[in-house]
């Protein structure tokens, strides 16, 4: 008897792939179902699929945008391209005993469509606490729905609507922190509180500025690692003081989380899912230009349970971040995720085995 298949879709974004490489991640594991994946071409789906060794297709994309752009017109055919490529794929894996599992981005509509039209079984997940124009489309032809965030029940239908959290690395629910060593400087054995601020892998223009204008405050009282983005290191190399260490990407971030007394960052979804998992105290300043302003209630999120400080980017250059921080740290610490609890990967592994049997 042939084994189970699964076939994830999902791109364009780390916050896209990196979930669903968690859930193959653990899949893989048990070996009890044939993993594939469809993406686009050059997308970062397509670099992590081949890392983990899974077999990989790669259709068109065509951007699905809110505003009239005569990129429309030829993105309308891209997607109707891409749907055909992803029946012929479907048919070629075969239908018997598959589901399609999406983690959303514009590379997925194609493939759920195809998966609908073949009846498939669909499965989706939104990182988000407001759903992306992609999960709003393929949320229509889904048989569940999974939700990082309680609040996002109320724009689905209940009933096929379960929420699960995001899925995330195991590292986030456990205590190990492995040795950093970061441009030669061992990070487990600073004894001053660590201050970690990130605008992401390509960082933040306005949280440089903000650290660049109370940088000698900050390393009076802290040790603060500050990952600037690959655009930024030159600038911020010439910054580099005692107690000050700017990086251009870190590469164990969730051991510097551990290690961090405050976090300072954006909101995606998924540094606010770690966030909440490490019970961090933490200062979002949630991206303005985006989609849905998405960031901005992520970050009411962390706030409900994490009791974060939110600064919008609009009063990012009136702040007196020291101030902040010293309002941050008499706030009471929260416990991390208690490890007893059921993690997203168990609950959307069990609705997936469950759909497969």
């Amino acid at each position: 008897m042939s084994k189970k298949k699964i076939i994830f879709t999902g791109g364009g974004s780390g916050g896209h792939a990196v979930p669903a490489m968690v859930l193959i991640e653990h899949l893989l594991k048990d070996n009890q179902c044939d993993i594939f994946y469809i993406g686009s071409k050059h997308g970062i789906e397509s670099k992590l699929a081949q890392e983990n060794g899974i077999q990989y297709y790669s259709i068109l994309t065509g951007k699905l945008r809110r505003y009239f752009s005569l990129q429309n017109i030829v993105d309308i055919f891209k997607v109707e391209i891409a749907i055909l490529q992803s029946i012929f794929i479907l048919l070629l894996l075969g239908r018997t005993g598959a589901i399609v599992f999406s983690t959303g981005g514009f590379v997925s509509v194609p493939v759920v469509v195809a998966a609908w039209i073949l009846r498939i079984p669909i499965f989706i997940h939104e990182q988000t606490s407001r759903l992306g124009l992609a999960n709003r489309i393929c949320s229509r032809f889904a048989k569940k729905i999974f939700i990082s965030f309680e609040g996002t029940r109320k724009f689905l239908p209940s009933e096929k609507t379960v929420f699960s959290g995001c899925p995330l690395r195991n590292d986030c629910y456990n205590e190990a922190i492995s040795i950093i060593e970061l441009a030669g400087i061992k990070i487990n054995d600073i004894k001053r509180p660590i201050v970690f601020i990130t605008g992401g892998g390509n960082g933040s223009l306005p949280l440089n500025q903000l650290v660049k204008k109370h940088l000698n405050e900050l390393s009076e009282k802290y040790f603060v690692i500050h990952q600037v983005g690959k655009n930024f290191i030159d600038e911020y190399a010439g910054y580099k003081i005692k107690n000050y260490l700017p990086i251009d990407f870190v590469k164990s971030i969730i051991d510097v989380y551990k290690l961090s007394e405050v976090i300072i960052s954006r909101a995606g979804a998924g540094t606010v899912c770690e966030l909440i998992a490490l019970g961090k105290k933490s200062i979002l300043v949630p991206l303005k230009i985006a989609q849905k302003n998405e960031q901005f209630h992520n970050a009411t999120e962390a706030k409900k349970m994490l009791d974060s400080i939110i600064i919008e980017d609009d009063n990012l250059k009136n702040v007196n971040l020291m101030k902040v921080l010293q309002e941050l740290s008499s706030k009471t610490k929260i416990n991390k995720l208690n490890s007893t609890e059921k993690k997203p990967t168990e609950i959307i592994i069990a609705e997936i085995k469950k759909e497969l049997e």
